[in-house]
C-alpha cells in the first residue's frame, strides 16, 4: 500500500510547483521533500515530476496520480471532520479565518466576550486576505467578501459593507478634488474590487502611497497622507476623518459566512458561527 506521507509530500510539490515551495508549505526541509518524492516514485516505479532548474512539473502519469491523491486527501479529511464532530460539546480549538478588516476592527474587539461565554473553546482568529480551504482543514469557519463556491460547504450572507472616500478633516486639498492624492494598495492587489473602484475614481490623479492592509490605509488617511477608500464603519467612526466626494460611484462588499457541512453541527463550531452571526447583525455598520 502506498505510503500516505509520501503522497502528502508529492501533493505539496504538485501544488507549489517547486520543492522549496513544498518544503515551506509543510514546514520541513528541502531534503525531506526530495526524499519523500523519490521514495514514492520508486514505490510506484514511475517518474511523477520533471525536475527543472527552477520548477517541478508533473509528468502525464504524475497528473493522473495527483488527481487520485486529491480524492484520497479529501476522503482522509472527511474522516477527520466526522471524528471531530463527535467530540465533547463546547470544548476544543476552532479556527476562524476572516479578512483583515473584519478580524482587526470587528472580531478582535469581542474575543474577551467570547472567552467569557465559552471558556473551554480556544478561538483562533486568523486575519487572511487570501481564501483558505475548509476541505483541507485550513480553517473551521471562514468569513469572506466574495460569494463562496466551495463544494460541500454551507454558506450564508451576513450583511453588506459599504465603502466611501475619507480624508483628514484638515487635509490640505480637501476642498480641491482635482488636487487629491490617493492612498491605494500595490500592484499585487490589482484584482481586488475596492482597489479597482478606488483607481477608477482616482483616474489620472496621483497615488500618494501604497499600503497592503486596510489598517495602514486608515492610519495614513488619519495622518493626512491623502484620500483613502475605507469601509464606512471605519471612516465614520474616526473623529479625525471626514467623508469626501459626494458624487462618487457607490461601492460595497458582501460578507459571507462559510463552514464545511461536516462540521456545521459540531457544538464548538456552531458556537463560533452563532457568535459571529450575532456580532455582525448587531454591529450597526453593515446593512442586510
Amino acid at each position: 500500500m502506498t505510503d500516505w506521507e509520501n503522497l502528502r509530500h508529492f501533493l505539496a510539490v504538485a501544488r507549489s510547483g517547486t520543492l522549496s515551495g513544498a518544503a515551506r508549505a509543510l514546514k520541513v526541509d528541502h531534503a525531506t521533500i526530495s526524499r519523500r518524492l523519490a521514495a514514492l516514485e520508486t514505490e510506484l516505479d514511475v517518474t511523477l515530476v520533471d525536475r527543472l532548474p527552477r520548477s517541478s512539473r508533473l509528468t502525464t502519469i504524475g497528473q493522473q496520480v495527483f488527481d487520485q491523491a486529491i480524492a484520497m486527501e479529501n476522503a482522509a479529511d472527511g474522516i477527520a471532520r466526522i471524528a471531530r464532530a463527535a467530540h465533547t460539546p463546547l470544548v476544543g480549538k476552532v479556527t476562524l479565518s476572516a479578512p483583515p478588516v473584519l478580524a482587526a476592527h470587528v472580531l478582535a474587539q469581542h474575543l474577551a466576550q467570547f472567552r467569557s461565554r465559552y471558556p473551554d473553546i480556544r478561538l483562533s482568529l486568523a486575519a487572511q486576505a487570501q481564501q483558505v480551504s475548509l476541505s483541507r482543514r485550513e480553517a473551521d469557519v471562514a468569513l469572506r467578501l466574495v460569494r463562496p463556491e466551495e463544494n460541500g460547504s454551507f454558506t450564508r450572507k451576513l450583511g453588506t459593507m459599504a465603502f466611501g472616500l475619507y480624508a483628514r478633516s484638515d487635509y490640505v486639498h480637501r476642498d480641491a478634488p482635482d488636487r487629491w492624492q490617493f492612498i491605494a494598495y500595490d500592484e499585487s492587489f490589482a484584482d481586488m474590487p475596492q482597489q479597482k473602484w478606488l483607481l477608477g475614481i482616482a483616474g489620472t490623479r496621483p497615488i500618494a502611497c501604497e499600503l497592503n492592509d486596510i489598517s495602514g490605509h486608515l492610519i495614513a488617511a488619519r495622518a493626512g497622507a491623502g484620500v483613502a477608500g475605507l469601509p464606512c464603519f471605519l471612516g465614520d467612526a474616526d473623529p479625525d476623518l471626514v467623508p469626501v466626494g459626494k458624487d462618487i460611484p457607490a461601492f460595497s462588499r458582501d460578507i459571507w459566512l462559510l463552514v464545511h457541512r461536516d462540521l456545521r453541527k459540531t457544538p464548538s463550531v456552531r458556537a463560533v458561527m452563532d457568535f459571529v452571526v450575532a456580532l455582525i447583525a448587531r454591529h450597526g455598520g453593515f446593512s442586510d
